[in-house]
Protein backbone atom coordinates (compact mmCIF):
# COMPACT_ATOMS: atom_id res chain seq x y z
CA UNK A 1 0.00 0.00 0.00
CA UNK A 2 1.17 3.61 -1.13
CA UNK A 3 0.76 6.14 1.73
CA UNK A 4 -0.16 9.08 0.14
CA UNK A 5 -0.57 12.75 1.05
CA UNK A 6 -1.75 15.91 -0.41
CA UNK A 7 -1.48 19.57 0.93
CA UNK A 8 -3.91 22.43 -0.67
CA UNK A 9 -5.35 25.20 0.94
CA UNK A 10 -7.97 25.50 -2.05
CA UNK A 11 -10.48 22.70 -1.33
CA UNK A 12 -11.41 22.67 -5.04
CA UNK A 13 -7.73 21.68 -5.87
CA UNK A 14 -7.35 19.40 -2.66
CA UNK A 15 -10.17 17.45 -4.02
CA UNK A 16 -9.73 17.31 -7.30
CA UNK A 17 -6.14 15.51 -6.47
CA UNK A 18 -7.62 13.46 -4.31
CA UNK A 19 -10.27 12.26 -6.87
CA UNK A 20 -7.85 11.63 -9.53
CA UNK A 21 -5.20 9.32 -6.93
CA UNK A 22 -8.47 7.31 -6.20
CA UNK A 23 -8.88 6.65 -9.95
CA UNK A 24 -5.20 5.77 -10.51
CA UNK A 25 -5.82 3.17 -7.97
CA UNK A 26 -8.50 1.99 -8.97
CA UNK A 27 -7.39 1.37 -12.99
CA UNK A 28 -3.51 0.06 -11.23
CA UNK A 29 -5.06 -1.92 -8.74
CA UNK A 30 -3.17 -0.31 -6.42
CA UNK A 31 -3.93 0.51 -2.68
CA UNK A 32 -3.79 3.57 -1.28
CA UNK A 33 -3.91 5.47 2.20
CA UNK A 34 -4.67 9.36 1.46
CA UNK A 35 -3.90 11.73 3.70
CA UNK A 36 -5.57 15.44 3.01
CA UNK A 37 -4.54 18.46 4.75
CA UNK A 38 -5.20 21.91 3.90
CA UNK A 39 -2.00 23.68 5.37
CA UNK A 40 1.35 22.80 5.70
CA UNK A 41 1.66 22.97 9.62
CA UNK A 42 -0.83 19.57 10.20
CA UNK A 43 1.17 17.56 7.22
CA UNK A 44 4.53 18.62 8.55
CA UNK A 45 3.20 17.54 12.54
CA UNK A 46 1.84 14.50 10.56
CA UNK A 47 4.74 13.31 8.56
CA UNK A 48 6.63 13.23 11.77
CA UNK A 49 4.60 10.51 12.97
CA UNK A 50 3.49 8.47 9.98
CA UNK A 51 5.90 8.02 6.88
CA UNK A 52 4.57 9.51 3.98
CA UNK A 53 5.73 7.49 0.14
CA UNK A 54 4.15 10.46 -2.18
CA UNK A 55 3.57 13.76 -1.15
CA UNK A 56 1.83 16.23 -3.29
CA UNK A 57 2.17 19.81 -2.15
CA UNK A 58 0.78 23.19 -2.74
CA UNK A 59 3.58 26.03 -3.03
CA UNK A 60 1.31 28.75 -2.76
CA UNK A 61 -0.20 28.87 0.81
CA UNK A 62 -0.88 31.31 3.52
CA UNK A 63 1.70 31.11 6.59
CA UNK A 64 3.62 28.39 5.63
CA UNK A 65 3.53 27.91 1.71
CA UNK A 66 5.13 24.62 0.05
CA UNK A 67 8.72 25.14 -0.59
CA UNK A 68 9.28 25.80 3.31
CA UNK A 69 7.10 22.82 4.01
CA UNK A 70 9.31 20.86 1.88
CA UNK A 71 12.71 21.86 2.93
CA UNK A 72 11.51 20.79 6.30
CA UNK A 73 10.00 17.78 5.49
CA UNK A 74 13.31 16.56 3.78
CA UNK A 75 15.03 17.99 6.73
CA UNK A 76 13.44 14.52 8.78
CA UNK A 77 13.35 12.31 5.55
CA UNK A 78 15.55 11.90 2.39
CA UNK A 79 12.90 9.18 1.60
CA UNK A 80 9.79 10.59 0.88
CA UNK A 81 8.51 11.90 -2.93
CA UNK A 82 7.58 15.52 -2.69
CA UNK A 83 5.42 16.59 -5.91
CA UNK A 84 4.75 20.15 -5.85
CA UNK A 85 1.22 21.88 -7.30
CA UNK A 86 1.34 25.32 -8.72
CA UNK A 87 -0.66 27.46 -10.79
CA UNK A 88 2.86 29.50 -11.94
CA UNK A 89 6.12 27.43 -13.28
CA UNK A 90 8.28 30.23 -11.73
CA UNK A 91 8.98 28.23 -8.59
CA UNK A 92 10.85 25.45 -10.70
CA UNK A 93 14.23 26.64 -9.24
CA UNK A 94 13.21 26.40 -5.49
CA UNK A 95 11.28 23.18 -5.65
CA UNK A 96 14.98 21.09 -6.68
CA UNK A 97 16.30 22.71 -4.16
CA UNK A 98 13.95 20.49 -1.79
CA UNK A 99 14.91 17.80 -4.29
CA UNK A 100 10.96 17.27 -5.00
CA UNK A 101 10.61 14.55 -7.40
CA UNK A 102 8.20 16.21 -9.77
CA UNK A 103 6.24 19.39 -10.46
CA UNK A 104 2.78 19.82 -11.60
CA UNK A 105 1.11 22.43 -12.81
CA UNK A 106 -2.19 23.36 -11.79
CA UNK A 107 -4.67 22.79 -12.68
CA UNK A 108 -4.35 19.02 -12.40
CA UNK A 109 -4.67 16.76 -15.68
CA UNK A 110 -5.63 13.40 -15.08
CA UNK A 111 -2.70 11.92 -17.40
CA UNK A 112 -0.06 13.71 -15.52
CA UNK A 113 -1.22 13.00 -12.30
CA UNK A 114 -1.36 9.00 -13.49
CA UNK A 115 1.91 9.31 -15.33
CA UNK A 116 4.11 10.62 -12.19
CA UNK A 117 2.24 8.36 -10.00
CA UNK A 118 3.35 5.49 -12.60
CA UNK A 119 7.06 6.38 -12.40
CA UNK A 120 6.72 6.47 -8.35
CA UNK A 121 4.91 2.73 -8.40
CA UNK A 122 7.77 1.84 -11.02
CA UNK A 123 10.65 2.80 -8.82
CA UNK A 124 8.89 1.14 -5.49
CA UNK A 125 8.55 -2.10 -6.94
CA UNK A 126 12.06 -2.08 -8.51
CA UNK A 127 13.85 -1.10 -5.54
CA UNK A 128 16.23 -3.39 -3.58
CA UNK A 129 14.08 -4.86 -0.54
CA UNK A 130 14.10 -2.17 2.37
CA UNK A 131 13.51 -1.14 5.32
CA UNK A 132 12.52 2.58 6.61
CA UNK A 133 13.29 3.45 9.97
CA UNK A 134 12.81 6.27 12.33
CA UNK A 135 15.30 7.38 14.11
CA UNK A 136 15.70 10.59 16.04
CA UNK A 137 17.49 12.55 12.95
CA UNK A 138 14.19 11.19 10.87
CA UNK A 139 13.62 8.77 8.30
CA UNK A 140 16.17 6.92 6.95
CA UNK A 141 16.01 3.46 4.42
CA UNK A 142 18.28 0.85 4.83
CA UNK A 143 18.52 -1.85 2.06
CA UNK A 144 18.77 -5.35 3.57
CA UNK A 145 21.76 -6.28 1.50
CA UNK A 146 23.61 -3.34 3.86
CA UNK A 147 22.46 -4.66 6.78
CA UNK A 148 24.22 -7.53 8.97
CA UNK A 149 21.58 -7.86 12.37
CA UNK A 150 19.28 -6.30 14.48
CA UNK A 151 20.12 -6.14 18.25
CA UNK A 152 17.39 -5.41 21.29
CA UNK A 153 19.07 -2.97 23.65
CA UNK A 154 16.58 -2.15 26.50
CA UNK A 155 13.82 -0.06 24.62
CA UNK A 156 16.04 0.45 21.74
CA UNK A 157 16.73 -1.25 18.96
CA UNK A 158 20.46 -1.47 16.91
CA UNK A 159 20.60 -2.50 13.46
CA UNK A 160 24.45 -2.65 12.33
CA UNK A 161 25.84 -2.79 8.88
CA UNK A 162 28.42 -4.12 6.61
CA UNK A 163 30.24 -0.41 6.08
CA UNK A 164 30.82 -0.65 10.35
CA UNK A 165 28.14 2.09 10.88
CA UNK A 166 24.84 1.76 12.84
CA UNK A 167 21.67 2.88 12.98
CA UNK A 168 19.25 3.31 16.45
CA UNK A 169 16.00 3.34 17.01
CA UNK A 170 13.44 3.74 19.78
CA UNK A 171 11.25 0.62 19.54
CA UNK A 172 10.97 -3.07 19.89
CA UNK A 173 12.62 -5.94 18.22
CA UNK A 174 9.45 -7.13 18.40
CA UNK A 175 8.27 -4.93 16.24
CA UNK A 176 10.22 -5.47 13.60
CA UNK A 177 9.67 -9.45 13.17
CA UNK A 178 6.84 -9.11 10.70
CA UNK A 179 9.10 -6.97 8.71
CA UNK A 180 11.89 -8.57 8.65
CA UNK A 181 10.87 -12.35 8.55
CA UNK A 182 12.45 -15.38 7.41
CA UNK A 183 11.58 -15.18 3.58
CA UNK A 184 13.11 -11.82 4.11
CA UNK A 185 16.19 -13.65 4.76
CA UNK A 186 16.10 -12.85 8.50
CA UNK A 187 16.51 -15.05 11.67
CA UNK A 188 15.90 -14.52 14.91
CA UNK A 189 18.95 -16.31 16.35
CA UNK A 190 18.12 -15.36 20.13
CA UNK A 191 15.80 -13.42 21.82
CA UNK A 192 17.74 -10.22 21.49
CA UNK A 193 19.23 -10.93 18.09
CA UNK A 194 17.84 -10.98 14.83
CA UNK A 195 20.43 -11.70 11.57
CA UNK A 196 20.12 -11.42 8.03
CA UNK A 197 21.34 -14.50 6.75
CA UNK A 198 22.81 -13.71 3.29
CA UNK A 199 25.55 -11.61 5.34
CA UNK A 200 26.79 -14.48 7.48
CA UNK A 201 30.37 -15.43 6.78
CA UNK A 202 30.45 -18.50 9.27
CA UNK A 203 28.79 -20.13 12.25
CA UNK A 204 29.22 -22.65 14.51
CA UNK A 205 26.48 -23.97 16.99
CA UNK A 206 27.10 -21.14 19.48
CA UNK A 207 28.13 -17.84 17.35
CA UNK A 208 27.50 -16.29 14.10
CA UNK A 209 30.37 -14.55 12.38
CA UNK A 210 29.35 -11.47 9.42
CA UNK A 211 31.00 -10.57 6.99
CA UNK A 212 32.11 -7.60 8.50
CA UNK A 213 33.52 -10.20 11.09
CA UNK A 214 31.53 -9.24 14.16
CA UNK A 215 29.90 -12.30 16.40
CA UNK A 216 26.45 -12.34 17.93
CA UNK A 217 25.10 -15.45 19.95
CA UNK A 218 23.11 -18.30 18.98
CA UNK A 219 20.89 -19.11 21.71
CA UNK A 220 20.84 -22.38 23.30
CA UNK A 221 17.91 -24.77 21.17
CA UNK A 222 18.58 -22.39 18.09
CA UNK A 223 21.21 -24.17 16.40
CA UNK A 224 19.65 -26.40 14.99
CA UNK A 225 17.20 -24.35 13.36
CA UNK A 226 19.56 -21.77 12.59
CA UNK A 227 21.62 -24.34 10.53
CA UNK A 228 18.33 -25.47 8.48
CA UNK A 229 17.35 -21.85 7.67
CA UNK A 230 20.70 -20.97 6.55
CA UNK A 231 20.72 -23.80 4.19
CA UNK A 232 17.13 -23.54 3.22
CA UNK A 233 17.98 -19.57 2.17
CA UNK A 234 21.66 -21.24 0.35
CA UNK A 235 19.22 -23.54 -1.32
CA UNK A 236 16.75 -20.90 -2.64
CA UNK A 237 20.21 -18.83 -3.63
CA UNK A 238 19.70 -16.17 -1.39
CA UNK A 239 22.66 -16.76 0.40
Amino acid sequence: MLRIAVCDDEAAGLNAAIQMIEAWSAEREIAVEIFRFNNADELIAKSASVRMDVIFLDIIMPLLNGIDAGKEIRQKDKVVKIIFLTSSPEFALQSYEVKAYDYLLKPLHYDKLKETLDECSMIFRQESPNIVLKTSYGYQKIYFHDMEYAEAQNKKVIFYLRNGKSVEVCETLNSFESRLSIEDGFFKCHRSYLVYLPNVDHFNAAEIVTKSGRIIPIARGYGKAFQEAYFDAVFEGKV
